[in-house]
């Protein structure tokens, strides 16, 4: 990630809030790019292919959790600021998620406004 420029993935597999994310964080300042997947599959192809410097991450995929691409994006880029959203916002997942790296755990249903000054707030 460029100095000052963010660079950030999302990994969802609602287009609904896919979008709604992307029309949020579009209005960021210093943003390089805004990437998205909607699978376990494709998120981990798109974190080994462009390394980004913020993931906002579902639980809750498809093809496979989540948690697991969590563990492996910060074993192998431990530098990218982890957020996960999630429906899943019980107090065992949020324990879980932090023990592993996550950053941040934000509840989609409760907490999705502040996604955008979370980042915001990232360096």
């Amino acid at each position: 990630m460029q100095r000052g420029k963010k660079t950030i993935l999302i990994v969802d597999d609602s287009p609904l809030i896919v979008r709604r994310l992307i029309d949020m964080l579009s209005e960021l300042p210093n943003l390089e790019w805004i990437k998205n997947a909607g699978n376990y599959a494709d998120g981990i192809e798109l974190v080994q292919r462009h390394n980004p410097g913020i993931l906002l991450l579902d639980i809750n995929l498809p093809d496979k959790s989540g948690i697991e691409l969590l563990r492996i994006c910060k074993e192998n880029n431990p530098a990218t600021k982890v957020i996960m959203i999630t429906n899943q916002a019980n107090e065992q997942y949020r324990k879980l998620c932090l023990k592993l790296g996550a950053d941040y755990f934000i509840d989609k249903s409760k907490e999705f406004e502040q996604i955008a000054d979370t980042i915001a707030d990232i360096p």
